[in-house]
């Protein structure tokens, strides 16, 4: 069966993807490499060691370019180098090789929606003034009278529309440090398939578009009007014709969108190869919710021949040993009112279950930088330490997404525990000195030895393919997939029963002979 290539196989080995692993880096926080408190490319290049033996495919690797950082380096200033506290495109280039050799893939976050504020062509756009070409670029408008073209809300909060000193206003879907390009613009598009073809050129093996639903705008509409216009389909399908001229790359869209055949559009054999799947992270931990998101995932993508993908976490959602302790375990960004605290321990166990019925289904998987490791979201960081603009845009309200950004752990019993040498930029709990790569490397029974354990044998059985349902009573998923191994999962509050098998692959906690605990999930065959 196709699934994901073995490690050794060259890059170019055709639609590896498919049933890929996929680790994703956040280098600000992943490993730092000169003692300034940052991560970097030093400090990644010298953990690729770790990731080969983790058993991942590939990497994806949060915007690594010029920045000035108002939204973690979503706002580019530069599409073709990297941001200095990074290293520089020669270490980047070095990476990729690197990566190579140990057969793992390089995915690379490109940001086509806005740029920065300090991107050449908007500061070029702020000194030419109204009705120059340089302003076709962006969304500049005149206003009624002292108030924006219309009311469009920030994603992040607050108004849409930034007014600069001429009098026009300029589009921002996020912050006002990241203006919208428009898209209408023949130069804007030419601009970002060059940019597809730098990064290809230099042997990356896939581009992660941010946003990839919202290029497209009607700004003459009254309701807020930008996401998932039938316009953005002919700027994928060109992106298509420039990635397909390479081999065995590939093109993976965020698209949010709550109607599937709307989804599946951007899934057609001529557009992207793949899309992340969110519905089945923002999925509760009950069974009904989760079997609804499996069955409507794979419903969508398997007309289209295209592979699923299953995401437990990300940068900018709750780390999941957190959100699967609390009552309600749906995901958030952090917009928590309630003040509840959360149940580590059943959070634990329940995130460790998550990983088996993740990693179990057909398709892609991605794991986020520190979900291996069972980190749980970081809820106390001062507030003259958060960086997120969703804190600073909320009034202070919305604690953001910090909390499942701060530095790694990976050895020694306080901070910085061999993240750097120097302060990391966001404080780690000294809690977390149980937790580092060092104290779980020997243990058996750790988050760590479950995700190396379970990436072994899902890259020799599972991965790409079907799955079948097997009956099941209240609160328990079970699915047989194609290689013959059984995936069970308990969700509700009492054991129940195995299905007949001859031995257990592995489970996410102990068994007790015959029966599943509750919040556990095994592998049979």
């Amino acid at each position: 069966m196709s699934g994901s290539a073995s490690r050794g196989t060259t890059p170019q080995s055709e639609e590896w993807w498919r049933g890929a692993a996929i680790y994703q880096v956040y280098l600000r926080s992943f490993a730092d490499g000169n003692g300034d408190g940052t991560g970097d490319l030093a400090g990644l290049r010298g953990r690729l060691p770790y990731l080969a033996d983790l058993g991942v495919n590939a990497i994806w690797l949060n915007p690594w370019y010029p920045s000035p950082m108002a939204d973690g380096g979503y706002d580019v200033a530069d599409y073709r180098n990297i941001e200095p506290v990074f290293g520089t495109l020669a270490e980047a280039e070095k990476l990729i090789e690197e990566a190579h050799a140990l057969g793992i893939r390089i995915i690379v976050d490109v940001v086509p929606n806005h740029g920065s504020d300090h991107h050449a062509w908007f500061q070029e756009a702020l000194a030419a003034g109204p009705g120059s070409e340089a302003r076709e670029r962006f969304w500049f408008r005149r206003g009624n009278g002292d108030a924006p073209p219309n009311g469009w809300q920030s994603i992040f909060g607050g108004p849409a529309w930034t007014r600069v000193p001429d009098g026009e206003w300029y589009l921002h879907l996020f912050a006002p440090e990241q203006p919208d390009f428009n898209w209408t613009s023949p130069a804007v598009r030419e601009e970002f398939l060059d940019v597809l073809r730098f990064w290809f050129d230099r042997g990356v093996d896939g581009i992660r578009i941010d946003s990839a639903a919202v290029l497209v705008k009607d700004l003459d509409s009254v309701e807020e009007s930008y996401t998932d216009h039938d316009g953005v389909h002919e700027i994928y399908r060109e992106w298509r014709r420039v990635c397909d001229t390479y081999s065995a790359r590939i093109l993976i869209g965020e698209v949010w969108l709550p109607d599937q055949e709307r989804f599946a559009r951007y899934l057609r054999p001529d557009e992207l190869h793949t899309a992340f799947n969110f519905d089945f992270m923002s999925s509760a931990w009950e069974a009904g919710a989760l079997r609804r998101a499996i069955d409507m995932t794979l419903a969508t993508h398997v007309p289209l021949g295209a592979p699923a993908t299953w995401v437990l976490s990300n940068h900018d959602v709750a780390r999941p040993v957190t959100r699967y302790g609390r009552a309600d375990t749906s995901w958030d960004n952090g917009d928590r009112k309630d003040g509840a605290p959360s149940d580590l321990e059943l959070g634990r166990r329940r995130a460790r279950a998550a990983a088996l019925l993740a990693m179990a289904l057909p398709g892609g998987v991605y794991v986020y930088q520190g979900e291996e490791l069972g980190l749980p979201e970081v809820e106390d960081i001062p507030g003259d330490l958060r960086e997120d603009p969703m804190w600073h845009r909320s009034g202070h309200t919305v604690p953001g997404r910090d909390g499942c950004r701060v530095p790694l752990p990976w050895s020694g019993a306080e901070p910085p525990f061999g993240y750097s040498t120097g302060e990391p930029w966001l404080p780690q709990p000294a809690g977390w000195k149980d937790l580092t790569v060092e104290a779980q490397q020997a243990d058996p029974g750790s988050m760590l030895s479950l995700y190396r354990a379970a990436l072994r044998v899902r890259r020799e059985r599972l991965g790409d393919g079907t799955l079948t349902w097997l009956p099941s009573g209240d609160g328990v998923l079970a699915f047989t997939r194609d290689s013959g191994v059984t995936c069970v999962v308990n969700l509700g509050p009492d054991p129940v029963r195995l299905p007949p098998h001859e031995s257990v692959l592995l489970a996410s906690g102990p068994l007790d002979g015959d029966l599943l605990p509750a919040d556990t999930t095994a592998w049979l065959v």
